[in-house]
């Protein structure tokens, strides 16, 4: 997989970097979605698997490059360092237009999500029993992600290692949104908005030279809960790929089905055209977070009636869908090059 790039396919990656890490922080959106109809999707996992004991060997023994060459550095570098540029960018960004534009942001995504699932099934050909199977499980499985009902905040750091591990599906399942997962486990807030904003707030005053952080309780409990979850999202994502690896090696047109199915099942968290639920305190006000916006719960589903608004969200609906098949024209037009 290692392999020579130009300059320009290093600032492609970097930028489908920047699309997963934007995708991977919305939720019901996932950033393996990303990676399966940029192209890159099996790289992605065969790398990820590479992270193995024979890895660990060639670090530990000194050998830093053969490690880098080992595990495809290369790929997974640039990839990373488009995630983490678009964690404090792009995302940045997204979260001002769910804010303010949220039926319209929510039809891009849902017009993505359809040109996805044409993306993958059009050159599927190995229909069966067996595939037709995985893909209605797929369906059922996405569907019912959708309408479960958020468990409470937990902070216990064995729960937190738990949902790191759970979070990163979204990366490597397609259809699989791991940030809305982690709002089904009752920490979306705890683990993507607080932990974060402490971590930003440390490094603002490390570099000011203030260090009074090492004496507030609040702010270490925090960067505590924060290192717990990177660690369990790293030990998931290496978990998952090799995981992924060996079906898509073994069982690969089950496995697509099923992925197919998830991406068609992540429809009904996507739907434009929902109210939104967010959580209350004790005494009926509305939650908000560190950052001053609101903390949602879940969302209440609804037809919409036919005004302009209703129109105008249909045309970014097909503007999602001009999205992908435009990646798929530009990875078609790379392999003919």
């Amino acid at each position: 997989m290692q392999e020579t790039r130009t300059f320009l396919d290093k600032v492609f990656l970097i930028i489908k970097g920047l699309a997963m890490g934007a995708a991977n922080k919305v939720p019901g959106v996932s950033g393996g979605v990303v990676a399966f109809v940029a192209g890159f999707y099996e790289e992605f996992i065969y790398s990820l698997q590479r992270v193995n004991g024979k890895a660990f060997k060639l670090l530990f023994n000194g050998r830093f490059l053969s490690f880098f060459r080992y595990i495809n550095g290369r790929f997974l570098s640039l990839l990373i360092l488009g995630m983490l540029i678009s964690y404090f960018s792009v995302s940045k960004i997204l979260d001002y237009l769910i804010v303010h534009y949220e039926l319209y942001v929510w039809s891009v995504f849902f017009g993505m999500i359809i040109g996805s699932v044409y993306y993958i099934s059009k050159d599927f050909k190995d229909w069966k029993s067996t595939t037709y199977l995985a893909l209605i499980i797929g369906i059922a499985v996405g569907l019912s992600i959708s309408f479960l009902d958020p468990a409470k905040e937990n902070d216990n750091l064995l729960f937190v290692f738990f949902c790191g591990i759970i979070s990163v599906s979204g990366m490597t399942l397609p259809g699989f949104s791991g940030s809305f997962i982690l709002i089904l486990l009752g920490n979306y807030v705890l683990l993507l908005v607080d932990s974060v904003n402490a971590l930003y707030d440390t490094f603002v005053e490390i570099f000011t030279g203030d260090f009074s952080f090492t004496e507030n309780t609040e702010r270490l409990r925090m960067l505590k809960v924060l290192a717990v979850f990177t660690l369990g999202s790293a030990t998931g994502l290496v978990t998952f790929s090799h995981l992924i690896n060996y079906l898509l090696k073994h069982y690969k047109s089950v496995t697509t089905t099923v992925i197919m199915g998830f991406i068609i099942g992540s429809l009904g968290v996507v739907w434009p055209w929902k109210k939104t639920i967010y959580r209350l305190n004790s005494n009926g006000t509305v939650l908000l977070d560190s950052t001053g916006q609101k903390v949602i719960e879940n969302y209440q589903r609804f037809i919409p009636e036919l005004t302009s608004q209703t129109y105008i969200a249909i045309i970014y609906i097909l503007l999602g869908i001009l999205i992908v098949l435009a990646l798929d024209w530009y990875g078609t037009y790379n392999r003919k090059a």
